[in-house]
């Protein structure tokens, strides 16, 4: 920011010593305007000098973007790689632990050993469901194998996840209600489609709470579906409301990890959804729920730019 403001001073002061070099002649030299040509060369070199400065300024501009724009990309990819190895750690060390336990002590009771085993395929699936968001994303950002689009029926899919999630939900007492239309046709990415719902079904589950319900909805408009994902349960903290679509970022550190939950469901979603060339918003009270609105265009567009 501090480059910007330099630069618009010593922008704003050239442009003003040129006008003031321009009056300076106008004022102690007359005769340099006692002709119409003179005037039309003078004020035609006052208008190259301009465009010469602004091309320099402009060029300025330009490679301090690129600065910084490299710079910031340097971060965001230093950070995520931190991030990464963190989450890989936590799994991977605890299946280390409870396998040297086990190898340490090989009179260890029966009944033990398959709790240790249990907690290690835990970990296992923990660990392959990070490592699939984290290839999901990373075929995201670089546009790999995404393009395969076919005609996908969301009201279908739905209908798939709810009978997939059923166990999940009989155990919390909750309901999942389709309001969608018998057809919901859009032209996409089934695996990105599914991901867009299937992630926000399981965020709703792990952490609306006992008894809550879900229902997602849609209306249709010329060339989109705008739909709405919803649940009743305890909400989202304002202040967290900025943040949920981040990589890693989770409300509830200790809950997310106590739910196997990967830190990058939501970031699926908005990406998997800006990739189809949507929209996506969410809003939350307190003990009101939470409100996920976005729209998928009817036919696939291809992204004009790499999807953050």
């Amino acid at each position: 920011m501090r480059n910007y403001k330099t630069i618009g001073w010593k922008l704003s002061a050239s442009v003003v010593a040129i006008f003031l070099l321009f009056m300076a002649v106008f004022l102690f030299m007359p005769e340099a305007f006692k002709e119409d040509r003179h005037i039309v060369w003078i004020s035609l070199a006052m208008i190259v000098v301009l465009i010469v400065v602004l091309s320099i300024f402009i060029s300025i501009i330009n490679r301090i973007i690129a600065e910084q724009s490299n710079e910031e990309n340097s971060r965001i990819r230093r950070e995520l790689t931190q991030n990464i190895s963190h989450e890989l750690k936590t799994p991977v060390t605890s299946i280390q632990g409870y396998l040297e336990t086990i190898i340490s002590n090989p009179d260890m009771e029966a009944s033990t050993k398959e709790q240790f085993l249990k907690r290690c395929y835990a970990q296992a699936v923990r660990l392959g469901s990070l490592l699939q968001d984290i290839s999901i994303l990373n075929r995201l950002d670089y546009g790999a194998k995404m393009h395969e689009y076919e005609s996908v029926d969301i009201a279908a899919l739905i209908d798939t996840i709810i009978k997939e999630t059923a166990l999940q939900r009989g155990v919390a007492s909750m309901a999942f209600h389709n309001r969608l239309p018998e057809k919901v046709l859009v032209e996409g990415n089934y695996s990105l489609l599914y991901s867009i719902f299937r992630n926000l079904a399981d965020n709703s589950i792990n952490y609306a709470g006992e008894g809550a319900t879900i229902t997602v909805s849609a209306t249709e408009t010329s060339n989109a579906w705008k739909f709405v994902f919803s649940d009743d349960g305890v909400g989202i903290p304002p202040e967290h409301l900025k943040r949920i679509f981040e990589r890693f970022y989770r409300v509830d550190k200790g809950r997310s990890r106590k739910m196997g939950g990967t830190g990058l469901g939501l970031s699926i979603v908005k990406n998997a959804v800006l990739f189809h060339g949507g929209t996506i918003a969410v809003a939350s009270e307190p003990n009101a729920g939470v409100r996920y609105s976005f729209t998928i265009p009817k036919k696939a567009r291809r992204p004009k730019r790499r999807v953050s």
